[in-house]
């Protein structure tokens, strides 16, 4: 168990039904398998993050396989990263329902490596998704500002289009540890913001500077993405932060749209911690 108690900061013990940590504060063990380890302090809404539709909607589209080929470049660099170790611990900061972790981990089975995985996310329903599906991992909800995982836990962390809060990531990190940080390309879902916005914009460019860390490389990954159902394209919509920001008229233009034709592009950037500690 790499997990820790949001209240005192020690780590927590696993039972039949609950976590304890060696103070006696006690969490229940959802019976999905997860953990809640949210305090309300930390919720800026009565329930954060991804609603259950969203979840839902996130899912059915990644199960569509319109994103495959980003997680088979995703397990391939994770497996560049631990190849070496017998039980490597993977921790996916924001993991939402579970695709890229489940991917990772079965990567690396076949591979034949057998690793300890984890996730966390501040969606009570995406931790919940993930844990009914990946029965092998552990799971939280849990805030990537202030993640509950005890210092020097995880071989490798994952983030694909969370908030970089470099801090945590390094804090959680082992010395040597290596991050992958998955942001979008320049052009990613460009032919969607075509339809949503009378002035589409392209991504910035991410910067690959971080303290705490070294830079190993980027590595893009292209692709084309061609919907003909009007459910895929709204799915689609609903699992991107265009879902919270677009205008009414952009919105309903999408309702009508039954074919759409986009780039897709992710930037993998590749980071090692280096032996300094925060």
């Amino acid at each position: 168990m790499i997990f820790t108690c949001p209240v005192c900061g020690e780590v927590l013990r696993k039972d039949e039904k609950v976590c304890v940590c060696e103070n006696g504060h006690s969490y229940d063990i959802a019976k999905e398998g997860y953990v809640h380890l949210l305090p309300v302090q930390q919720m800026h809404s009565k329930v954060p993050g991804d609603t259950k539709e969203m979840v839902a909607a996130r899912r059915e589209f990644l199960e569509s396989g319109g994103y495959d080929l980003f997680r088979k470049a995703l397990c391939e660099l994770v497996w560049e990263a631990v190849r070496d170790m017998e039980r490597p611990v993977i921790l996916d900061a924001g993991c939402g329902e579970g695709y890229y972790l489940r991917g990772v981990e079965a990567y690396l089975l076949q591979k034949g490596i057998k690793p300890d995985c984890f996730g966390f996310d501040i969606s009570k329903f995406a931790v919940k998704a993930a844990s009914k599906r990946q029965k092998t991992a552990g799971f939280a909800v849990g805030s990537i500002f202030d993640i509950p995982v005890k210092d020097r836990a995880a071989d490798c962390l994952i983030n694909i289009f969370a908030p970089m809060v470099e801090k945590e990531f390094c804090r959680v990190l082992k010395s040597g540890g290596v991050m992958i940080f998955a942001v979008p390309g320049v052009t990613h879902l460009y032919g969607l913001k075509e339809i949503l916005y009378e002035d589409p914009y392209e991504n910035p460019y991410k910067e690959t500077e971080y303290e705490g860390f070294r830079f190993v490389k980027r590595q893009a990954v292209r692709g084309n993405l061609h919907l003909t159902e009007q459910k895929q394209i709204q799915n689609l919509f609903a699992m991107t932060p265009y879902y919270w920001k677009t205008p009414v008229a952009g919105s309903r233009a999408l309702m009508e749209t039954t074919e759409l034709v986009t780039d897709i592009e992710f930037d993998f950037l590749v980071y090692q911690k280096t032996k300094e500690e925060f």
